[in-house]
């Protein structure tokens, strides 16, 4: 049997009883070219360009940078918690404030 936990609080999910969310996101760069859109340079060609150097690269680092998916398994009230705030940003507010803990 396959056992799951969430990624959020390691709770041990039981998938006859509990309730498993998944979460999938894709990060990748974006190909903002600068050019107009009568702009006629061949944008199709440019792309396989950029891929054929992917390729033609040795760096596996490089290739992260471009695009890469990452896969959450979540509990229920993480998931309720994930959904409410997706980007964790109150979380960085305080960080980047740095309060004492006094």
């Amino acid at each position: 049997m396959i056992r799951y936990s969430c990624d959020v609080c390691k709770r041990d999910l039981n998938p006859q009883f509990d309730l498993r969310y998944v979460v999938k996101m894709e990060v990748f760069a974006a190909m903002d070219t600068g050019g107009s859109e009568d702009d006629d340079s061949d944008h199709l060609q440019e792309i396989q360009d950029i891929l054929e150097r992917l390729e033609d690269d040795e760096s596996d680092d490089i290739g992260e940078e471009v695009c890469q998916t990452l896969r959450f398994d979540l509990c229920p009230e993480c998931r309720s918690r994930f959904v409410k705030n997706p980007l964790a940003r109150e979380n960085l507010a305080a960080k980047a404030v740095g309060f004492s803990k006094n």
